[in-house]
């Protein structure tokens, strides 16, 4: 690291400030905030961060899917650009850190290099990926950027295809857009993304930062199960084909399942809708959302099938009719060693505590495994809680992430 730049930090104050407006913006009172992908909040976040962009007086950059990104220009021809980010949307009545912290981290971090006059050899982008927790399609701004949004997968999203056409008319972006927003590999240098660890294991071990490895890998399964509707009262126990009482010994059965033969595996099941939906009637259907995860590729394609072999044997012992269809797949995904190793330098000039680990939620980065090399690092969370209005990270944690960003950055691309 180049000695005129080890001193160099962010404003603190100047990003608790830029936090503290954007977590205003749709607030639930609670601590938390509502901003799914292309609500009222969201539009309203994205607005906001375009005009503090453009009042920082950076380049302000979209693209057909969407994305927003401050750029820094190094002022040399054909460099390719650093990216470094994450995302604005949160999930329904999450918490204010989750992928805000590195938005507004990096944000700073471009400010920094700024107005610094740093000398780069690489353009720099600070970017809000769109709809990385998927209310419509999952890392959706990260893999439209990285070529891996196909046709296809237009057709089949979590919001259903009627909503999601009219969220995207009222974001201004088009199916075609979307397609088109692909950056070609050479233009991109790397991506680094500050993150929320999501979990207590830096809380517990009193470390300040951690350095990713990898990515889980997770699979995903629109389900329901068939039975009969009848009266709820008439209807003896042991004539029932009720569908709610097989989702039930399903969900319990993947629990032991997971527990007892997948470690360091989750499934879960976040969604579940009852049809017709009435305190008296036995449910005729039951649809609901499937979702696993593994560090292991070999071991996430066991689980898949162990799941699905689940779910048919609940599905037949209580007589009903089952449907799987798949929302999509990702591999386990490696960070880059040369930028592991960039961000525990950074971390031992800052006199900070660091470890190794893997990260067991997705993440943007994971789009672009093979686009560039990527890195990430987690900030302690308080209690390990996110996806919460309970999500909390000490603002002295979100500085010193702030920081290891900023010397990984100035690491990469200053010259």
């Amino acid at each position: 690291m180049a000695e005129s730049f080890s001193n160099l930090r962010i404003n603190p104050n100047r990003m608790l400030d830029s936090f503290t407006q954007l977590a205003l913006i749709g607030a639930t009172g609670d601590g938390g905030v509502n901003r799914t992908t292309f609500s009222e909040a969201h539009l309203a976040a994205r607005k906001w961060f375009r005009e503090q962009i453009e009042a920082s007086g950076f380049e302000f950059r979209t693209d057909g899917a969407g994305n927003h990104s401050a750029f820094l220009s190094c002022g040399k021809a054909d460099a390719p650009t650093l990216l470094f980010g994450s995302h604005l949307d949160s999930v329904p009545k999450g918490g204010r850190f989750d992928g805000a912290l590195g938005v507004m981290a990096a944000f700073e971090a471009l400010k920094t290099v700024k107005e610094n006059r740093i000398s780069l050899k690489l353009n720099l982008e600070a970017i809000d990926f769109t709809d990385e927790e998927g209310t419509h399609l999952s890392l959706f701004g990260s893999s439209a950027l990285s070529g891996h949004l196909h046709p296809e997968d237009l057709q089949n999203p979590y919001s259903g295809r009627e909503n999601f056409t009219s969220v995207l008319a009222r974001a201004g972006l088009t199916e075609a857009g979307l397609l088109q927003a692909k950056r070609p590999k050479e233009t991109v240098a790397g991506y680094l993304e500050l993150h929320i660890e999501q979990g207590k294991r830096l809380e517990r071990a009193g470390i300040d930062i951690g350095v990713v490895s990898a990515i889980v890998g997770y699979g995903s399964y629109r389900m329901s199960y068939v039975g009969r509707a009848d009266h709820a009262g008439s209807t003896a126990m042991e004539d029932r084909l009720d569908a709610g009482q097989g989702v039930a010994a399903f969900i319990l059965a993947a629990r032991e399942t997971v527990m007892q033969s997948f470690p360091n595996c989750v499934a879960n099941v976040g969604k579940l809708e009852f049809v017709p939906g009435a305190s008296n009637i036995v449910p005729a259907r039951a649809d609901f959302l499937l979702e696993f995860r593994s560090p292991d590729a070999e071991q996430l394609s066991k689980l898949d099938a162990a799941l699905l072999q689940l779910a048919k044997q609940k599905a037949e012992q209580f007589g009903l009719q089952i449907m799987a269809e798949p929302l999509g797949k990702h591999v386990p995904n490696l960070m880059s060693a040369e930028i592991q190793q960039a961000f525990q330098r950074s971390c031992e000039g800052l006199g900070l505590s660091s470890t190794v680990l893997a990260s067991g939620a997705i993440h943007d980065a994971q789009s672009l495994v093979d686009v560039c090399p990527i890195g990430m690092i987690f900030v302690p969370s308080v209690d390990g809680a996110s996806h919460a209005p309970r999500e909390f990270t000490n603002w002295e944690d979100c500085v010193n992430g702030a920081n290891v960003l900023l010397q990984t950055v100035l690491q990469l691309a200053a010259g």
